[in-house]
């Protein structure tokens, strides 16, 4: 069976979806959820015929919190996690060297959780039942691409119910490759997928009834044979372990050897439940583009990187976080498809670096004798002094996203596409933040707790929504901005807030009621806004819709931060009204969150 793409009287095509998402990976699954809330179609298609039902990621971050909440899932999929997960790095005798335990909550969360990855990738499969405008097509392997310029055709084959092998034709206007290291899509761009696969094999072993009961997890850096153990949602305890050169792969499928292999940490190995076994290499790979015409790959697809952080499904997340508002603003018709470009640009960075770390944790965990006798010591000195105790505590050695290129504005000069620290344009000295940071552009924006006249004591994402938004310290974000400003404000749906301490709330909500553009005043309770603003150079921010900084400037220098967003993301400047898919308000969100309850 074939299906075409129809042409109207006036020669345009008429789609079958907008994005085409193939894989149904946890990656492909968000990325359809994020296109469905903001009112977008996708089709998603699976070669397999149901979602992988073993487990495999077992950390989420608190960034990836920040998505789920975006597409309206994590009241269902909370339920499934660990919060505050703690990692200790031990040696052979059980020792601790480091300890991964940080307690800031800026993003609004314990910075990881511990979570079960089979029932969460449900939960976002079941998501897209929501919306009227997804679909996800189990059974369909795609064996073809075909970019079109104006959109894409999708080729897969399927089993009918006759038995006999269909092919069926899926046209969207992007397509993108969420399936996996192997990703179709990669190879079929012709793109490098740069870096190494050590040669060292794992085995992980999942089993029911934790036997041990300990909440947390341990990286065993033992020479003889480095390991871990974690605790996970739903009494489940997991180890890995490292297989020697010497111990052929098939060996694993021998009960009395994973017995030995799990016999230091439980007094009866041969009662445990086993639901889950796998053999797996660690990988260090990413492709050299990201994008190619109206083709995308993401998560895995994109790159692959070691377990020992817990990055690789957190990685994917914050692709399809950052791909899915861009796709988002080029089908509205509010940018300019040169948008999609800034995806490559911002994300190929940090996926690499995240790569590097993981691979430099893997070695210390890896460590032979001689080897892991120094690396002890220097951690037993390490742990003396407390900066340097901090820099793991804290988990300060994970680079946080942060996009110097791409849809950004430079502090010092508010030129768009880059960002450098320090603001020399205005009166304000440059600053240095805690972390050492000069300018927070590129950084993801707080997340404290807050009071509006519409809520009290809610998330800030909740009020600055998942599109575009200008806040300002203290004064009316109108004040400063002409007639052309706030008719670009219009266009693109711009949230404008009023972060003000609680004190003033009321009195601030009276004075800007008459604003030409309705201001949403917010009452920062904590005391943790105003610090931001304390410490850094700038009165003005502007969000983006996944809630990094694109600009930071004096509350007088809005109109030039405006503008300089606006090229830095390609917006269009016309007065034409925006596409007939509008941003959802936050209280459209919950309402969808409510329905799927």
């Amino acid at each position: 069976m074939t299906t075409q793409p129809t042409t109207s009287a006036t020669n345009q095509v008429t789609l079958d979806t907008d994005v085409v998402v193939i894989g149904a990976g946890p990656v492909g699954l968000t990325l359809a959820n994020l296109l469905g809330v903001r009112g977008h179609r996708a089709t998603v298609l699976e070669a397999r015929a149901e979602l992988i039902d073993y487990p495999r990621g077992v950390g989420l971050d608190d960034e990836s919190i920040r998505t789920l909440r975006t597409a309206g899932l994590w009241e269902r999929i909370e339920q499934f996690t660990v919060p505050h997960h703690v990692v200790r790095l031990v040696n052979g005798r059980g020792q601790v060297l480091a300890t991964n335990d940080p307690q800031t909550q800026e993003f609004g969360f314990p910075r990881k959780h511990g979570f079960n990855q089979p029932v969460v990738d449900r939960e976002l499969a079941a998501g897209l039942d929501r919306f009227p405008g997804t679909e996800l097509r189990f059974g369909h392997r795609v064996v073809g691409i075909e970019d079109r310029g104006d959109h894409v055709c999708v080729t897969a084959e399927r089993v009918g119910p006759d038995g006999a092998t269909e092919t069926v034709e899926v046209t969207g206007r992007y397509v993108v490759g969420c399936e996996g290291g192997g990703s179709f899509t990669r190879k079929w761009m012709g793109v490098e997928f740069e870096g190494k696969s050590p040669s060292t094999r794992w085995v992980v072993v999942d089993v029911e009834n934790d036997p041990i009961g300990s909440p947390n997890v341990y990286l065993g850096a033992d020479p003889k044979r480095p390991y871990v153990t974690i605790g996970l949602p739903q009494g489940i305890r997991r180890w890995e372990f490292m297989l020697h050169d010497d111990e052929p792969t098939e060996l694993v499928e021998d009960r009395a050897f994973m017995n030995r292999l799990l016999e230091r940490f439980v007094p009866d190995p041969d009662a445990l439940q086993i639901i889950n076994q796998r053999t797996f290499t660690h990988h260090g790979r990413v492709a050299t583009s990201f994008r190619q015409g109206n083709v995308l790959i993401a998560g895995d697809a994109a790159h692959l990187m070691p377990v020992w952080l817990g990055q690789g499904w957190n990685s994917g997340m914050r692709d399809a976080t950052n791909l899915a508002w861009k796709l988002s603003a080029v089908l509205r018709g509010d940018a300019e498809d040169a948008l999609l470009d800034t995806y490559t640009t911002e994300r190929h960075k940090h996926a690499a670096d995240m790569i590097e770390v993981n691979m430099a944790a893997g070695s210390i965990m890896k460590m032979k004798p001689l080897g892991g006798w120094i690396r002890d010591r220097v951690a037993t000195a390490l742990n003396v002094v407390p900066t340097w105790k901090s820099y793991f505590t804290e988990l300060r050695f994970k680079p946080m996203p942060r996009y110097a290129e791409g849809v950004v504005v430079d502090q010092v000069t508010l030129e768009p596409g880059r960002a450098r620290p320090g603001l020399r344009g205005g009166r304000l000295a440059p600053l240095v933040d805690s972390a050492g940071e000069t300018s927070p552009v590129g950084l993801q924006f707080i997340q404290p707790r807050v009071n509006t006249a519409e809520g009290r004591d809610v998330l800030l994402d909740d009020v600055t929504g998942d599109w575009w938004a200008l806040a300002t310290w203290g004064t009316d974000p109108t004040a400063f901005l002409s007639p052309a400003d706030l008719a670009l404000v219009r266009r693109h749906d711009i949230r404008l807030l009023a972060f003000v301490p609680e004190t003033q709330r009321e009195w601030a909500e009276k004075q800007y009621a008459d604003a030409p553009v309705p201001v949403t005043v917010v009452g920062d309770t904590s005391g943790a806004l105003k610090r931001w603003f304390d410490v850094r150079a700038c009165g003005l921010v502007v969000l983006r819709p996944d809630h990094f900084v694109a600009a930071a400037a004096l509350n007088q220098q809005a109109p030039q931060a405006l503008a300089a967003v606006a090229a830095a993301g390609s917006l269009r400047t016309d007065a034409a009204a925006p596409a007939d898919t509008p941003a959802p308000t936050p209280a459209e969100t919950s309402a969808e969150m409510g329905a799927l309850a």
